[in-house]
């Protein structure tokens, strides 16, 4: 009886994965009672993760993935789910206000009706989410995250917005005024969820279904930065939306991925928040509050003189020919950064697993240290002048709170190798900082 209860579990996880649930098995009163479909897909990410790596090198004899770019998009995923340590996340919360307070009818919660009316509504609203998230600066800064990547794996379905979500809650309210929180929080799982395996370039075409759905042909399209690309494809689950409000555009030439101006950074926060203090300076070069404030609600694009969207006269010409980049650095470095990447991915699972039991002050001590290890390991990988310095400091506060037991290696065996490894760690980045002030003092002489 339980190994059934667990492989329908299993299959339901996976199944969740591809919007395959039927309204009996995810329909809830409460929603307290709805699973937590996003953590519990992790198995099935890095599952699917791992078959994308294998079926790539099969088929073109090469990565679909490079260590930079992959740890970069995993480290954003992981820095977008921090928030709700703290808080439930702030579509459901304000859902859950709204309904309580506003809603006009109650919709019966077991009605397969209400399930598919649901899934239409969020799926519609998502997509007014993502066309307003291109179409306004202030929410692109957010957006733009997601598409700061020159590749396009499974990886890249993790390169999450931190901020993103403090504003996207808006475009759901209108469905709180009659639809039960209990299916909606369902369905915003899901429609996440369904969005992870669109992002890969081994699949080609699904024949008739590209008309109705989402697929990885249509969303390639979204997050390329090709002139007939750019700004189409917003649908999340359904590509109909786009059919009917015109933003949709076939796959024709070559999708070049990124930014339309490539960021080529990863050190995450740079990531995160580089593209707001970027709308904080091009607004103080305009004088006028309209201009200024334009800025930031206008189109990316927009400049004085041109529509609320602007244009794309400035962008740079895309060829064809572009090559993603990737930073040149050794290969025991590369190993480095790996290495202490998983022992900071299960401070992060250890976290997340145990934060009921935990005091606050430890989950926020450990929520600081989770962010100087991948800000500090994106400082190596972009080779800043700095890294050195920060990785120091970094190994230390490792040392101790391993030490003191706030961190653990993934198996308790592991405990003394890792603090030697640390310690090793920290002795390598000594060493490294003295030879770098050593090479300044001679090039200053």
């Amino acid at each position: 009886m339980a190994g059934g209860m667990e492989l329908g579990t299993v299959s339901r996880g996976f199944r969740s994965m591809f919007f395959m649930l039927t309204p009996n098995e995810s329909s809830f009163q409460k929603v307290e009672a709805v699973p937590q479909y996003v953590e519990q897909a992790t198995p099935f990410f890095i599952g699917l993760m791992v078959l994308e790596l294998l079926v790539g090198v099969l088929k073109t004899g090469g990565s679909v993935v490079t260590i930079s770019d992959g740890l970069t998009s995993i480290s954003a995923g992981m820095v977008s789910r921090l928030p709700m340590l703290l808080m439930r996340g702030c579509e459901l919360s304000a859902y859950m206000y709204v309904w309580d307070h506003y809603h006009l009818v109650e919709l019966p919660w077991d009605s397969a009706w209400t399930w598919w009316l649901t899934f239409l509504g969020v799926d519609f609203c998502y997509y007014w989410v993502h066309r307003f998230a291109h179409e306004v600066a202030v929410l692109w800064a957010a957006h733009q995250v997601h598409h700061s990547s020159e590749y396009y794996n499974l990886t890249t379905a993790l390169r999450q917005s931190l901020t993103q979500q403090f504003t996207s809650w808006i475009f759901y309210m209108p469905l709180a005024l009659a639809l039960p929180p209990s299916i909606f929080a369902v369905h915003i799982q899901l429609n996440l969820l369904y969005q992870f395996w669109i992002h890969t370039e081994l699949i080609r075409d699904l024949g008739p279904l590209e008309l109705i759905f989402n697929t990885p042909k249509h969303h390639r399209v979204h997050h390329g930065r090709n002139l007939y690309c750019i700004d189409k494809n917003y649908g999340g689950i359904l590509i109909i939306w786009d059919r009917i409000f015109g933003t949709f555009a076939s796959e024709t030439d070559k999708v070049i991925y990124g930014l339309v101006f490539p960021i080529r950074r990863f050190e995450i926060l740079h990531v995160q928040f580089h593209y707001y203090l970027y709308l904080w300076k091009k607004s103080k070069i305009y004088k006028t509050i309209i201009h200024k404030l334009a800025t930031f609600f206008n189109g990316p694009s927009w400049k004085p003189g041109k529509s609320r969207l602007g244009d794309h006269d400035d962008n740079p010409k895309v060829t064809g020919k572009e090559v993603p980049h990737d930073p040149s650095w050794s290969m025991p470095l590369q190993v480095y950064v790996v290495i202490h990447f998983l022992l900071v991915l299960g401070t992060y699972h250890e976290l997340i697993e145990n934060k009921m039991m935990l005091s606050q002050l430890t989950v926020l001590g450990m929520t600081c240290y989770i962010l100087l290890t991948l800000t500090s390991l994106g400082f190596i990988i972009d080779q800043r002048p700095r890294a050195a310095s920060l990785e120091m400091l970094r190994c230390v506060i490792m040392v101790t709170m391993h030490r003191y037991s706030y961190i653990k290696p993934f198996l308790p065996l592991l405990a003394v190798p890792t603090e030697a490894f640390v310690s090793l760690s920290l002795l390598y980045w000594a060493l490294q900082s003295c030879s770098q002030l050593l090479s300044i003092k001679r090039k200053a002489a």
